[in-house]
C-alpha cells in the first residue's frame, strides 16, 4: 500500500493544489512540515478571480496545465455536487490526482504508520461489522485514507436510500433525536420517510443562523422540540464558533448552552438518534449513555470528523452496549465525508 505523503516526498512531478480554503491550509501545512514543494494552486476554469492564497496566485486549470504540463493534483476541498465530482474525475483522466485525507477537527494524520500503530483496533472493528458492504467500505476507507486514491471511495459509495432499504427500518411511532439538525434538512427527510407518522422529534442545532433556518423550515411540523444548544457529555455552558455551516464547532467563540441527550430526554425513550456534531460525536455518545443502555435506539453517527473516528466511535458504543449490529456506509462525497456508522 502506497503512503501518499511518503510518495509526495519522493515525487519528481510538480505538485499543485486544486482549491483553497480550510482544507488547503491544512494540506499546505503538512506539505511544508515535510519540506514538500508546491508549484501552484488552481481553480476550475471559469471560477478564477484575482486572488493570492498563501503566497500563490490562483490560476485556472487550463493555465496551470500550460505552465506545468504533467503534474500531481491534490484536491483540497470537499464536495458532493455531481458536477464537481465529474470535473474531478475528468481532471484525473489527464493528471495524477489524489484527495488527501486530513482531519476536519483535531489532529493526527491517517497515514501508513498510523494504520500500523492501530492495526489491532482496526481489525477488531472490521471483524464486528454486520455485512459484506460494511466490511468493504471499511477496508476501502482505510486504503483511501492512506493512499489518497479516490477510486477506493468510488467503488464503495451508495446512495443515502440504501441504508433504509437494507437495514434501517423506520416505523410510524419513532422518537427522533436529530443532533446537528442544521437547517432542518434531515428533519424533513425523516418526516418524508415515515410519511409524517411519528411520535416526536427533538431537533438540536447550536449555530444561531442555522437554528433560525431550522425554525423557519420546520415551523409547520407537529410534535417537534427545537433546541438551540451544543451537545456533549455535560450540561452547562461552552464556547462555540458560529460560522453558519460546517466550520461551526465547539471551541473558541460565543458562550453557548450545552446539553446532553440524556438531559434532553429526561429518562424518556428515543428510537432513533442521529449524531452529526462536527467532531463532538464521542462526547455526545457519552452524554447519551443512559438512553442507549435503557432503550437501545437506532443510531446514525457521522464517522469522518476526527482521524480516530473509524475505530473510536464503535469502541465507545460497544463499551456500554454490546448487542448492536454495526453497519458502515459511504455516500458520494470527496473526501470521505458523508460516511456514517449505523448501530441497529
Amino acid at each position: 500500500m502506497k503512503d501518499l505523503w511518503q510518495y509526495l516526498k519522493e515525487a519528481s512531478k510538480p505538485i499543485v493544489l486544486y482549491g483553497m480554503g480550510n482544507g488547503a491550509e491544512k494540506i499546505l501545512d503538512i506539505l511544508e512540515n515535510m519540506n514538500i514543494q508546491v508549484s501552484g494552486i488552481f481553480a476550475s476554469d471559469g471560477f478564477v478571480k484575482p486572488k493570492v492564497f498563501r503566497g500563490f496566485t490562483l490560476e485556472s486549470y487550463s493555465d496551470i496545465k500550460k505552465r506545468l504540463g504533467s503534474m500531481i493534483v491534490l484536491v483540497a476541498f470537499g464536495s458532493a455536487r455531481s458536477e464537481v465530482l465529474q470535473n474531478i474525475k475528468r481532471i484525473s483522466l489527464e493528471q495524477e490526482l489524489y484527495v488527501p485525507e486530513v482531519a476536519v477537527y483535531g489532529g493526527g494524520l491517517f497515514n501508513l504508520e498510523y494504520a500500523n500503530e492501530n492495526k489491532e483496533r482496526l481489525e477488531k472493528i472490521y471483524n464486528l461489522l454486520a455485512d459484506d458492504l460494511s466490511r468493504k467500505t471499511f477496508s476501502n476507507l482505510v486504503y483511501y485514507k492512506i493512499s489518497g486514491n479516490p477510486e477506493y471511495l468510488y467503488s464503495c459509495e451508495v446512495s443515502p436510500d440504501e441504508a433504509y432499504s437494507s437495514f434501517l427500518e423506520l416505523s410510524g411511532n419513532e422518537t427522533f433525536v436529530d443532533l446537528g439538525a442544521y437547517n432542518g434538512d434531515t428533519v424533513l427527510d425523516f418526516i418524508n420517510r415515515v410519511n409524517s407518522q411519528y411520535s416526536k422529534i427533538y431537533a438540536l442545532e447550536p449555530d444561531k443562523k442555522s437554528f433560525n433556518k431550522l425554525l423557519k423550515n420546520t415551523e409547520d411540523i407537529a410534535n417537534i422540540e427545537h433546541i438551540n444548544a451544543c451537545v456533549s457529555d455535560f450540561v452547562g455552558k461552552t464556547s462555540f464558533s458560529m460560522k453558519g455551516g460546517r466550520n461551526s464547532s465547539i471551541g473558541e467563540g460565543t458562550p453557548t448552552d450545552c446539553t446532553t441527550v440524556d438531559a434532553i430526554l429526561c429518562g424518556n425513550k428515543a428510537t432513533l438518534i442521529k449524531y452529526d456534531v462536527e467532531g463532538e460525536e464521542i462526547a455526545a455518545i457519552r452524554g447519551s449513555k443512559n438512553t442507549i443502555v435503557n432503550y437501545k435506539p437506532k443510531l446514525q453517527i457521522a464517522a469522518y470528523h476526527r482521524t480516530e473516528d473509524i475505530f473510536a466511535i464503535p469502541e465507545e458504543i460497544l463499551s456500554f452496549k454490546c448487542d448492536y449490529k454495526i453497519y458502515l456506509r459511504h455516500n458520494p462525497y470527496l473526501p470521505a465525508w458523508d460516511t456514517s456508522y449505523f448501530f441497529i
